[in-house]
């Protein structure tokens, strides 16, 4: 992989996982309701969530590309279609502060850092960066050892860049959740992202 490759990566990791969706919202919610150490345990979940998608495609769906092109294809727009889903249901109603509410969780760091990995295994908005995205990105047939202990470093620095501060700014949350104007703005930004990646994996040949 080149340096540009890598780039590109951490890119659209970065504004994948900035963008408000089931894992951020869980997260959000354990900061508000048990404090930053369980949040900071269910972020490391999100985390090592991520990392078993990327070392199942990095190991598999190089195979599954060459193999079963029409597979890939399927996955590529069942992709594009629940991107712009998610986009439809952000502009519609999002992300809003009994949703949010509802996630509050409790239980010790353990718990916390289990409920990170089960959102994160489970977020089918994830399962998409890496099945659809990734591997536009990222060239599964030419990949080495070296360049998947780069992208899982990568990875890792890229989330807890963009995970860390919804945490740091979680008592702050408050406020910002029970803002009709701020949340409707957070909802259309997420909405637009989502469509614009939408079109982006459309696009691509």
């Amino acid at each position: 992989m080149t340096l540009t490759g890598f780039l590109a990566y951490s890119a659209a990791l970065g504004i994948a996982a900035a963008i408000p969706g089931p894992g951020v919202t869980a997260l959000v919610a354990r900061a508000l309701g048990s404090g930053f150490r369980s949040s900071l345990a269910m972020s490391f979940g999100l985390m090592l969530g991520d990392l078993t998608y990327l070392t199942a495609v990095v190991l598999g769906l190089a195979f599954v590309a060459q193999t079963f092109g029409m597979v890939f294809l399927a996955i590529k727009w069942l992709g594009v279609a629940y991107l712009a889903f998610l986009g439809w249901r952000f502009w519609t109603g999002g992300i809003t502060p009994e949703t949010v509410e509802a996630k509050k969780g409790k239980g010790g760091l353990l718990s916390s850092f289990i409920a990170g990995l089960t959102v994160t295994l489970g977020n089918p908005k994830t399962m998409i960066f890496y099945l659809a995205i990734t591997p536009t990105i990222v060239d599964l047939k030419t990949i080495t050892l070296a360049d998947y202990g780069i992208l899982v470093a990568l990875t890792i620095v890229v989330l807890l860049v963009v995970l860390v501060p919804y945490l740091a700014l979680a008592a702050k949350a408050r406020w910002f959740l029970k803002s009709p104007r701020a949340l409707k703005a957070l909802n259309r930004t997420a909405a637009g992202f989502m469509v614009g990646a939408a079109a982006a994996i459309a696009a691509r040949q």
